[in-house]
């Protein structure tokens, strides 16, 4: 390997990752690869549909800024004030679904943390090392690094050929829930919440509302994700989740999966980037 591990870190101050995507996933491996010393951009659409808020930097898209243990996304709309953020120590975002930056920016690494289930537009020449997060990858083809983000087992394995497992539809298990936690908005039309991310909710609590029809919590827990209030969602749209583990301060923190993957991306950068540029 020509490029050696000392000169590798030397370099991570100047190392650009542009991240497509930022939601509560994509916040996650933001969050930890800005801790390692890296440049970062992050990439959204123009009206996320986050429901983990108090953790997804898309929240700036709304707010100007959000601040996720300790680390601040900035919403910026001119990339000539990106250095402007790097040298302030925060993380600059843009709404730029197309990816555009990219060709001004040109970033040593692009991830794709979108989690759409399919490939929205990345590929393999996009820069030196591209990763690609869940299925719709394809190592080797559209990617150098598919990161597996189905809990169990494989969480954060490095994919170096082929694809991640598919899309089941059904949620991950936590505390012996799946699709019971889940939330969905009962109609088309304008979601109004009735509780806040962090109330704690027992069975048949009404959480928020769609064109006067209820969303109702399932299970006892804490409602650990909820979509913004006024905004337009359809009918089965995933609104919020509840947490049956009920632990309120989980809500305002980086989840264990999120965090996983976080890893799993630092690993894949400091692992593969010096081969992909020698």
């Amino acid at each position: 390997m020509a490029v050696g591990r000392k000169k590798l870190f030397g370099d991570i101050a100047e190392t650009v990752v542009l991240i497509r995507g930022a939601g509560e996933q994509a916040s996650g491996v933001a969050h930890r690869l800005f801790r390692g010393g890296f440049k970062l951009c992050l990439t959204e659409i123009a009206e996320p549909l986050a429901v983990r808020r108090e953790v997804c930097y898309c929240e700036a898209v709304y707010d100007g800024e959000k601040t996720v243990e300790g680390v601040t996304a900035q919403r910026i709309s001119d990339p000539a004030d990106i250095d402007l953020l790097w040298r302030k120590g925060r993380i600059p975002l843009l709404v730029d679904p197309d990816n555009r930056i990219r060709e001004t920016l040109q970033p040593q690494v692009v991830i794709d943390a979108i989690l759409a289930k399919r490939n929205v537009g990345t590929a393999m020449t996009d820069a030196p090392l591209v990763i690609g997060l869940g299925p719709g990858f394809t190592a080797g083809k559209d990617v150098h690094i598919v990161i597996e983000t189905n809990r169990g087992h494989d969480l954060g394995r490095l994919i170096f050929n082929g694809e991640a497992e598919p899309n089941t539809g059904v949620p991950g298990d936590i505390a012996g829930y799946g699709i019971e936690r889940v939330l969905r908005a009962p109609a088309d039309g304008i979601f109004h919440d009735v509780r806040a991310i962090g109330d704690h909710v027992t069975p048949g609590d009404v959480i928020a509302e769609v064109e006067g029809k209820p969303v109702k919590a399932v299970i006892a827990g804490v409602v650990r994700g909820l979509l913004r209030d006024g905004i337009r969602v359809t009918e089965g749209l995933k609104a919020g989740d509840v947490d049956p583990r009920a632990k309120r301060s989980a809500c305002f923190t980086i989840s264990d999966k999120a965090r996983a993957l976080g890893g799993a991306a630092l690993e894949a950068v400091l692992f593969q980037l010096p081969r992909q540029i020698t």
